[in-house]
């Protein structure tokens, strides 16, 4: 028996918010309906709001309804449902954690390993951590007799894991997620903590890593002979929305940069692992996210773009003057062997011209041109792009001869797309992966404490930089467009240009 197939009860704390409504819960039904969770298993959920099991499977219902991948069964929900358990309580009451306690003692039955997620906001982590550990809730349970409690015919040295998933944002500059880092690791040993970032977990992010390292053909070119510069475009083209009182005190850079960008230039720039082990994967990403040249005041200057879409400030909740950025622009360097001198373009914001996520791996040009053809404009580089969305897959551009007498050049693109290759809609969402991995025990997707603080490192220097006299102008942009004239100069005064690689075609 895998150790995921084996009995387990997930606790959600802030079980009556948007995100187990609209995430957690349609992913645990869809893997229940793939016979993927564990045997037995329960859900129970615990929040502030007082509900009880049956209005707790009610709301529940309301977002499997709205936010299933497929059409399911009565018959299928009523055998999830029978899973779901609620019981009120405040995150920070001891009274309340001890009720918990007697309330999974007596529901689980023979069920043992404990998933605990943290679906609250972030100001509940650490107190939510500590009280898991003062009610005796927190630590793994080891058999050292052979009968270990809940689990029939157990034998020594087996183990009942507890692990927590913690959700983003993870501290809000470096020293709050030291501070955090420290209070997790009072109660919780660093192989029971799961610090989520969902993308993750999406098909072609971890796609990369099988592209670059399985395909020869790529890696001996993957380094700073051959690659003029990166780009990592993650542009969203919603504003702030109901978010903007949270999104006024975050800002572009703790919103997206810190995680979801950092992630990608880290496994974009890595060096190959010995292992496809957890440790061995981690390990590379934070020497390369170590590796981030620190940025002087001049180069702060000249290699960073803050900007505000027009209007924002008028939105409910934000505050007057505010000088949040909804859109950031870094030109950053990786310092080692492999990446000396290669520029990585990072860029995200709110309210641009279209949702995109992706990679643009810009080869350098041919050193000298032998062909007898006139071109329109410099001569034209190979370019590689890694789609994440919303077009999953890749697209390759390169040169052939325009057929006839004449010697002629266009480029052309050679692409893959999931949806062509392989069954539509099989690829699993974000939450359905990270939910099975955690209860298999892989770390992989999951965010190591010293990966945290060394994305961090890079991004406060940014951001206390720009509470400096150093800092560049925050400048406004138009919504709908691709963001400020100023990140487009950025690139512009070396020659390059933003590309749209997964829109292009």
């Amino acid at each position: 028996m895998t150790e995921h197939k084996q009995p387990a009860t997930i606790v959600i704390f802030g079980a009556s918010g948007d995100l187990t409504r609209r995430k957690l819960i349609p992913a645990l039904f869809r893997l229940c309906r793939q016979n993927l969770l564990p045997a037995p298993f329960q859900v129970v959920g615990f929040a502030v709001t007082e509900w009880d099991t049956a209005e707790f499977r009610r709301q529940m219902r309301g977002g499997v309804d709205e936010f299933a991948r497929e059409p399911f069964s009565e018959a299928e929900w009523q055998t999830f449902a029978e899973r779901l358990h609620y019981t009120p309580g405040g995150f920070t009451e001891a009274a309340d954690f001890a009720h918990l306690r007697q309330f999974l003692e007596a529901t689980e039955g023979e069920l043992s390993h404990r998933l605990y997620y943290l679906a609250t906001p972030p100001r509940f982590f650490a107190d939510i951590i500590a009280q898991l550990g003062a009610a005796g809730m927190a630590q793994d349970v080891y058999c050292e007799t052979g009968s270990m409690a809940h689990v029939p015919g157990s034998a020594p040295g087996q183990t009942a894991w507890r692990r927590v998933i913690i959700e983003k944002p993870f501290g809000r500059d470096l020293a709050s997620a030291q501070a955090l880092n420290q209070a997790v690791h009072a109660v919780l040993a660093e192989h029971q903590i799961y610090r989520i970032d969902h993308y993750l977990a999406k098909e072609t992010v971890q796609n990369i890593l099988v592209f670059r390292f399985a395909n020869t053909m790529f890696e001996p070119i993957w380094n700073r002979n051959y690659i003029d510069h990166v780009q990592i475009t993650v542009a969203e083209a919603v504003d702030v929305g109901h978010r903007a009182g949270y999104y006024d005190q975050a800002g572009v850079l703790r919103d997206m940069f810190q995680n979801h960008l950092m992630q990608l230039l880290a496994l974009v720039g890595m060096e190959p692992p010995a292992s496809f082990d957890a440790n061995a994967i981690r390990d590379e990403k934070v020497k390369t996210m170590r590796a981030v040249r620190p940025l002087t005041p001049t180069e702060l200057a000249n290699q960073t773009v803050r900007a505000q879409y027009e209007g924002y400030g008028a939105t409910a909740g934000v505050v007057a003057n505010s000088q949040t950025p909804t859109y950031a622009a870094l030109e950053l360097y990786i310092d080692n062997w492999r990446w000396q001198g290669v520029p990585f373009y990072l860029r995200s914001g709110k309210a641009l011209a279209q949702k995109t996520s992706e990679i643009i791996i810009q080869f350098k040009r041919p050193p000298h041109i032998m062909f007898p053809v006139s071109l329109d404009g410099p001569l034209r580089s190979n370019y590689l792009a890694l789609c994440i969305q919303p077009h999953e897959g890749f697209h390759q551009r390169f040169e052939v001869k325009v057929p006839g007498r004449e010697i002629a050049m266009r480029p052309v693109d050679m692409d893959f797309h999931y949806d062509d290759a392989f069954v539509p809609d099989s690829v699993p969402e974000a939450y359905e992966t990270l939910l099975l991995n955690a209860l298999e025990g892989d770390a992989t997707l999951f965010t190591r404490s010293d990966g945290i603080e060394a994305a961090w490192r890079v991004i406060d220097s940014v951001l206390q930089g720009w509470e400096t006299d150093d800092a560049p102008p925050l400048t406004t942009y138009r919504p709908g467009s691709w963001g400020p004239a100023a990140a487009d100069e950025l690139l512009g005064r070396n020659g390059r240009f933003w590309r749209h690689g997964c829109l292009d075609t």
